[in-house]
């Protein structure tokens, strides 16, 4: 049977208590509201006659076309699945405030980019032969890429083999990405930025407010 020591018991309860916890929750929902909210208004445009732009791109004009579309997808579920598993293993508890803050802030950055720069992915993109069938007309934002930047966040977020393992995977989304033309280039490239800038900066600036006070025995 499953049991939980006494000192995990204590950080969960703690955990629990945390007003940021409830609040990282909130901003996490409310970003992947936002980044519906984006697809879906870009959906109803094209369907209502609007076109958005295809752009060319360098990288891509250079790489032959595979149609592994389905990869970025199994393997963004298994970053999720490796991270978990690190939280877990490595009793990540009191961290949970601040991973909350970090991928909620890019899923809200990204609902914004998404509007503000609208074209959709690349001319020779033949849609994604995904898991998510039902997800298939929230293809249109491209800027940023989000499956690229969770999954590194994802590894900055995590120690040791956790992160090499992670950052494998990244590297695993990047090449399905850019072999089924999933997204520009540029996309992958402001994925990692935008994680390493939103990482940065919450580390610098949030990190010590969103862990929660342990009294001292």
């Amino acid at each position: 049977m499953f049991k939980i020591d006494k000192k995990t018991k204590r950080e969960i309860i703690n955990l629990l208590k945390n007003k940021y916890f409830y609040i990282g929750i909130i901003i996490l929902i409310s970003g992947i509201v936002i980044n519906l909210m984006s697809q879906t208004y870009l959906y109803n445009e094209t369907s209502n006659g609007q076109s958005l732009p295809k752009l060319n791109d360098f990288i891509l004009s250079k790489l032959p076309y595979y149609d592994v579309s389905f990869l970025y997808d199994w393997f963004s579920m298994l970053a999720l699945v490796i991270f978990i598993i690190y939280t877990i293993h490595k009793k990540q508890y009191s961290r949970l405030p601040f991973i909350l803050f970090c991928i909620g802030i890019f899923q809200i950055l990204r609902g914004v980019f998404i509007i503000l720069t609208p074209f959709v992915n690349h001319l020779g993109f033949e849609g994604a032969q995904s898991v998510f069938k039902g997800f298939s007309k929230y293809e249109l934002g491209v800027f940023p890429s989000g499956h690229t930047e969770v999954s590194v966040m994802y590894a900055f977020l995590s120690k040791g083999i956790y992160r090499w393992i992670l950052a494998i995977i990244t590297f695993g989304i990047i090449l399905s990405l850019l072999f089924s033309r999933g997204h520009y280039s540029i996309d992958i490239l402001s994925g990692l930025l935008f994680a390493y800038a939103i990482y940065s900066f919450s580390s610098k600036y949030l990190k010590k407010h969103l862990k929660y006070n342990q009294k001292k025995k």
